[in-house]
């Protein structure tokens, strides 16, 4: 989907007191351990974990005030959409359609911790489409990164980073469910039969078994 407003989810919670910073020398880091609640962000839907169950429903009022954010699925209603797993955060959002979850943390840009410049999929949490993008701020950005390469294989330490923290370079997202059917995944086989009800992806799994081994088909 075309996308032009970023949801820095987590900014919000920590506006609310429920989200607590841990600082590291001159950045800061987000605190899990310490925080009341913080969200894991994935494109459009952003799982939030909160520490405590009587703060849900805090948390829950605060999330649905927010502009961006579509739907807050608690436990019970998680239960429609497939999420409720025992690792789904107590509340799980979906932004609305022109909109998506960003993973930031901090209030300034130089308060950002050293990962959120570079490609670190590991640390950072949420996932960050910014990384697909090189700064476009920096001058000679070619020149600078090869020059961090060179650095790298001469055996010295280097951070590239040469990641924007500028959300608004995102034009694009997907994550919540498609408003009509033409504008879902697409299924491409020879050997699935015709029905009625739509196919769903619980279903992708059955259809591999038959295709691939001959088991009988989905119902």
């Amino acid at each position: 989907s075309d996308v032009h407003h970023p949801v820095h989810i987590n900014r919000v919670l920590r506006e609310g007191g429920f989200l607590k910073v841990q600082p590291q020398l001159d950045r800061e880091n987000l605190d899990p351990g310490a925080s009341k609640a913080f969200a894991v962000a994935d494109h459009q839907s952003a799982h939030v974990y909160v520490n405590d169950p009587a703060d849900v429903t805090s948390v829950k009022r605060l999330l649905e005030g927010i502009p961006g954010i579509d739907l807050v699925l608690d436990r019970e209603a998680q239960q429609e959409y497939h999420l409720a797993h025992e690792r789904s955060g107590e509340l799980v959002c979906i932004a609305e359609p022109q909109a998506w979850f960003t993973y930031y943390f901090w209030f300034e840009d130089h308060l950002a911790p050293d990962y959120a410049r570079t490609v670190d999929i590991h640390r950072k949490p949420g996932y960050d489409p910014v990384e697909l993008f090189a700064d476009p701020t920096f001058s000679f950005l070619k020149a600078r990164i090869a020059l961090k390469v060179l650095k790298k294989k001469l055996g010295f330490r280097m951070v590239m980073d040469v990641i924007p923290l500028d959300a608004g370079l995102v034009k694009g997202s997907h994550g919540r469910l498609e408003d009509t059917p033409e504008r879902g995944p697409i299924l491409i086989t020879s050997t699935a039969p015709q029905r009625a009800r739509p196919w769903h992806l619980k279903d992708v799994k059955d259809l591999v078994l038959q295709t691939v081994f001959g088991d009988s088909s989905p119902d």
